[in-house]
Parts: C-alpha cells; sequence; structure tokens
C-alpha cells in the first residue's frame, strides 16, 4: 500500500515508518522538524530511514535496505501544501502521528496545540475525506481521562474531563474523527497511546531525563513524591499494533466506522520501580528531587487493551527491564557515553 505517516521524524512515527517500508509498503513521510526538541535527533532518525538532511524540502533515498521512502518538511497545518500532497500522491491509508505533544508545555504555548492538533487534524480529515482515503489511523492520548479513578482505563469510561489542553485537544480529535466516519463513512481508527518509552525517545520524556539526569550526575525530578504509576509501553509493542492496525482490510459498511482502542501494556508500573530498573541498568544510584504533583498530570494510568487483543492479535510482551535496557543501551551509543 501507500502509506502517508505524519509526524515521520518524531519517536513514534519514525519507527512506524521503518517498519511499513520493512513490511514493503510505500511510504511518505512528513514533519516540520519543529524546535520543541532538539531538532538534529528528529534527522538522525531519518538519516535511519536513509534520508540525508539537506536544505531542501523534498528527499528521495530509498537506501539502506528500505524499499521506498519519500520525506516532505510540511505541516499538517498547511491548507495549500497538504491537499496538494494527497492530490499528487494517491495515498491508500493515512497514519496521523503529528501533534504538538506533551502536557506540561500545553501550559506554557497553548497556541501551538490548536493549531498542530484542532487546525492540522481538520486539514488531515478533509484531505481523506476529498482523496478516497480508505481508513485514517490516527494518535490520541491517555491524557484523555483526566481524573479518571476507575482502573484499568477503558475506552468506555466518560473522558469528558480533560485537565490539560492536550488531552482537550485529543478528545477533539476523536469526536471530530467520529464526525467525518459519520458524515462521510470514513473509517478513522483513534489510538490512545498510554506511556511509550524505547530506543529514539523524546528527551521530555521520563525515562530520557532519568537516564540524562543520572548519567551527567544530577538530580531526577520525582513528582508527586514517587507516589506514581504509569503504563510503561516499549516502542515495539507500541508499532506491533499501529502497523497490524494499518495493514488489516477495514470494513466500511456500518453507519460509522469509527472506533476507540487503548494501546499500552495492559499493566502499571511503579515510577519507583521503574527508576530502580534504571538504576540497576546504569549502576548509579539516583540522587531524587522528591517535588509536589505538577498541573495537568495524573497518579496513575494503566490500559485495558482487551479491544486490540481481540480485534487485531496485540500482544505487548516486552519486560519493563528489558525496554530499559535497549534504551539505555541506545542511549550510549547515541551520544558515545
Amino acid at each position: 500500500m501507500k502509506i502517508l505517516v505524519t509526524g515521520a521524524a518524531g519517536f513514534i512515527g519514525f519507527h512506524v515508518s521503518k517498519i511499513l517500508l520493512q513490511n514493503q509498503h510505500q511510504v511518505v513521510g512528513i514533519d516540520n522538524i519543529n524546535d520543541y526538541y532538539d531538532i538534529e535527533l528528529k534527522y538522525a532518525r531519518l538519516a535511519e530511514l536513509g534520508i540525508v538532511k539537506k536544505e531542501a524540502k523534498v528527499f528521495n533515498n530509498p537506501s539502506k535496505g528500505v524499499h521506498e521512502f519519500k520525506f516532505i518538511r510540511m505541516s499538517i497545518e498547511d491548507r495549500l501544501l497538504l491537499p496538494e500532497l494527497f492530490a499528487n500522491e494517491q495515498f491508500d491509508i493515512v497514519c496521523n502521528l503529528a501533534a504538538q505533544a506533551g502536557v506540561r508545555y500545553s501550559l506554557e504555548n497553548p497556541e501551538a496545540y490548536i493549531d498542530s492538533n484542532i487546525v492540522g487534524f481538520l486539514n488531515i480529515l478533509e484531505c481523506c475525506r476529498h482523496h478516497q482515503i480508505k481508513h485514517l489511523v490516527y494518535a490520541s492520548s491517555s491524557s484523555v481521562y483526566g481524573l479518571n479513578k476507575k482502573i484499568p482505563f477503558e475506552t468506555s469510561d466518560v473522558v469528558d474531563h480533560p485537565i490539560s489542553l492536550y488531552a482537550a485537544s485529543k478528545k477533539s480529535n476523536e469526536l471530530m474523527a467520529h464526525t467525518y466516519s459519520h458524515l462521510y463513512n470514513i473509517p478513522t481508527t483513534g489510538l490512545r497511546f498510554f506511556t511509550v518509552y524505547g530506543p529514539w525517545g523524546r528527551p521530555d520524556m521520563a525515562m530520557f531525563l532519568f537516564t540524562d539526569a543520572m548519567l551527567k550526575g544530577r538530580p531526577i525530578k520525582v513528582f508527586n513524591n514517587g507516589d506514581m504509576e504509569r503504563d510503561f509501553t516499549y516502542i515495539d509493542d507500541i508499532v506491533q499494533g499501529v502497523v497490524r492496525i494499518l495493514e488489516k482490510k477495514t470494513e466500511s459498511n456500518t453507519a460509522a466506522p469509527y472506533k476507540i482502542y487503548n494501546i499500552g501494556n495492559n499493566n502499571s508500573v511503579k515510577l519507583m520501580k521503574f527508576i530502580e530498573a534504571i538504576e540497576h541498568k546504569l549502576g548509579i544510584k539516583a540522587n531524587k528531587q522528591l517535588l509536589p504533583m505538577q498541573p495537568g498530570d495524573v497518579v496513575k494510568t494503566w490500559a485495558n487493551v482487551e479491544g486490540l487483543i481481540k480485534d487485531y492479535g496485540y500482544s505487548p510482551n516486552t519486560p519493563i527491564e528489558a525496554g530499559i535496557s535497549a534504551f539505555i543501551d541506545w542511549y550510549k551509543d547515541y551520544y558515545r557515553v
């Protein structure tokens, strides 16, 4: 198939693109390469896909054994260039992983979330509508559950009380997708990602922050005095689920071919256990700076992924110790520590 992956220079987008290419799909990746975090890390990911950093906006290089990969530097909120891309490329499937990420950053720069996550997502939906896209798979987030007390989180839970603008934007995406599925019979699948970690991860995520600080002899910031739990999910498990959804033929014979799934590890890990596993791998005792809860944050997340297991045979099976070991090995190699 010919598949558009938005956010292809991002953490999850890069890994999804890599597996799709290995599976012999034709992949077009777009990303605006913004400076929310180190752009050199984004270019390094693209280099792994055979793309050499240049000043030009379009890069073609089906090297390094990949099937065919084209990369275009573009923002999904661009109302002129995005429709042109769809018209020129004639995609079968769209995987929308482009978004302004980060709960805490949404408190500082709310406009970025409206531009990318609302305006940009509307543009994606409009392009899918006008270009006969067979299936739109898009990133939602576990943050939509807000202060949900029921554990584990299930897609049937009420998610009407987001506690950050990031969460509100992701809930908005789900509502917008439902509308387009209903009005235009576009198959859409939203994936509520839980805490994803692994090689090539984002520098603003806990795994990266803790490893970086500990190797440099700095204290790590531990919020809510460490009384936190997360459904930490290794990147390979996440990508397995995303790719299975992209590759499965959709059924568009319902009134609104709209689906929402949790995608996580089907488990919850105490933050202190997570830190202990990092300490064990590094052979370094962390200097923990215990801090109060951050605005927009939640104490515990835990995904019920039975829907994905039933419909797609999803099977997250990477132990936290193995995932942490793989990340730290990558980190030391990438930064030559």
